[in-house]
Order: C-alpha cells, then sequence, then structure tokens
C-alpha cells in the first residue's frame, strides 16, 4: 500500500475519520443513519442529502447532483475518512491503493476477520473491504442492520470509495434459517445485483452460495438457497461458488463451533479451498501493471 498523502491543515479540519480497511464500513447506529443519513461528519463542500432518492433501488444516481468544494481531492483524504462521492450523493469510505482491495459483502461467515471468504481472498492475492454483519442476508436483518440491499440504501455500512477489481456477494444462510421465500430472495438478489453493477461497472462481480451439508447430508434449507442463489448469477452472467455442500465434500463437520459456523481450524481449511477455486476460475488479483508489461 502506497504511503498516503501529507494532509494540509485545511483538510484535516474537514474529514471525518470512518472503518479502516478490512473493517466493516458502518454507519454509527443512531435515528439519523437509520433514517438514510450518516451521523459521522463530512469533508467541507459537500452539499448534505442524498443526490437518489428515498426507494430508489440503486446504490448510484445519475451524476452530478451534489457537488464539491474544488479544494476537496479524495486523494488527499487519509485512509478510513468519511467522502461524500459528487457522482451519486454517497458517503463512502477513502481506501488507498484499492487496486487490490476485493469488496466482500456478507454475513456471520465473512465477518470474522479469520472468516474463510477472507482467508480466501487473502490467498488470491487481496486486501478485503468488508460490508456486512452477521445476522443478514438478502432478505434476512439483524434488527440494528438491513438486509444487503436495505443496508446499502439506507447506509448501514459504506461501500469504498474508487473502483475495486472484485466485488463478492457471499451469504443466505440467514435467509434459509428465518424463512425467507425464493421471490423474496430472488428480487432482493437482483436488486443488489444491479446496485453495485452500477456503482462500479468496471469491476469483476463474484456471488458465493449458502455454507451447508448438502442435500443428501441434512443440508435442507440451505442447500436450496444455494442453489437458487447459484441460478440468479447464471441468469446475470455472474460466477458462482457453490457452498451448499463444502461441509461434508470437505469433512468439517467435525470443525464446527456451533451448528453454523466453523471454528478457526475449518475457517482455514475453507479459506485454502475458496483460494484454490478463485485461482481455479481466473479471479485471483493480477497486478495491472505487471499484466500490461507481460501483454507487450
Amino acid at each position: 500500500m502506497r504511503n498516503a498523502s501529507a494532509l494540509s491543515r485545511f483538510v484535516a479540519t474537514m474529514i471525518a475519520v470512518g472503518v479502516v480497511l478490512g473493517g466493516c464500513g458502518q454507519a454509527s447506529s443512531s435515528p439519523a443513519s437509520d433514517a438514510g443519513t450518516s451521523a459521522a461528519p463530512r469533508a467541507a463542500g459537500q452539499a448534505g442529502g442524498a443526490a437518489n432518492g428515498a426507494g430508489v433501488p440503486v446504490a448510484a444516481g445519475p451524476p452530478g447532483k451534489t457537488r464539491l468544494g474544488s479544494g476537496i481531492n479524495p486523494a488527499d483524504l487519509a485512509g478510513g475518512s468519511i467522502y461524500r462521492n459528487p457522482a451519486n450523493g454517497r458517503d463512502e469510505v477513502i481506501v488507498k491503493d484499492s487496486s487490490n482491495t476485493a469488496v466482500l459483502i456478507g454475513d456471520s461467515q465473512s465477518e470474522p476477520s479469520f472468516g474463510w471468504p477472507r482467508q480466501g481472498l487473502a490467498a488470491a492475492g487481496y486486501k478485503v473491504f468488508f460490508c456486512g454483519r452477521g445476522g443478514t442476508g438478502y432478505v434476512a436483518s439483524n434488527g440494528k442492520t438491513g438486509n444487503y440491499i436495505d443496508a446499502l440504501q439506507r447506509g448501514d455500512w459504506k461501500l469504498p470509495y474508487g473502483t475495486p477489481p472484485l466485488v463478492v456477494i457471499e451469504g443466505g444462510g440467514n435467509d434459509a434459517a428465518r424463512g425467507a421465500t425464493d421471490s423474496q430472495i430472488v428480487a432482493n438478489a437482483e436488486r443488489l445485483i444491479a446496485s453495485l453493477r452500477q456503482r462500479y461497472p468496471a469491476a469483476r462481480m463474484l456471488m458465493v452460495g449458502t455454507l451447508a451439508r448438502g442435500a443428501s447430508f441434512g443440508g435442507g434449507r440451505r442447500s436450496q438457497v444455494d442453489t437458487l442463489l447459484g441460478t440468479v448469477a447464471s441468469r446475470h452472467g455472474l460466477p458462482f461458488v457453490s457452498a451448499g455442500d463444502w461441509l461434508t465434500r470437505y469433512n468439517l463437520t467435525g470443525s464446527m463451533a456451533d451448528g453454523v459456523h466453523l471454528n478457526r481450524q475449518g475457517h482455514a481449511a475453507l479459506g485454502a479451498v475458496f483460494g484454490q477455486r478463485l485461482e481455479s476460475m481466473g479471479l485471483e488479483y493480477q497486478d495491472a501493471g505487471l499484466v500490461s508489461g507481460l501483454a507487450h
């Protein structure tokens, strides 16, 4: 990661420090954030209010509706600062040198620093910026943080500013456990995909299914949701990693911390599996400068 640019005294007094890289880009829990506005102060020159109206099911609206003061350059802001993106009117998190940072949206499988999705992405050469919370999913919320698309729209967590090389959506287990219907899951998954594609049109996107035991070994609804998400991914032309039988396929039923979550050893084992899967699909991190040099 490159060293952050030195901030002038003028800029330093006008930025708000948010989450650090690898943590969740979450707004503080408050009535303001629940209403869709961040409680954190913003960089100077930012207009109040989002460019998008309430209920707009996308992460970025038409450009140019919010303008910044001419003296604000996002490249000058410290990593973790909250920046009002003028292209969409949304607060986003500054990530320094995001060229090899994968955005990971997920639930309690992904939230721990040792979670297998994070470990797999790290093995494939990425730094990770996590957005999400345990207890959430495409439809499920945890009472404080909305489901994936609602949390994005309300600002319960914030996406990083810039263009990441890869965006990964993982989950579905909480939807399975709480009785979400196929139609609810599909509708919200498609809203989320549309949102992320609009926000990061140049990024590759990957969907990761629901960790389970497999249909023949008691996977039940979790394995069904995994299959359903694979269908959604296929319809949208997205690569998909099915995890609907991984607990039995990789003999990890004895590596559970509880009935749903792996212990650290189990996370490490599946992290290695996921990293290998990313590489086999050609989704490992590739340095753009190196690839360009090899092509000439």
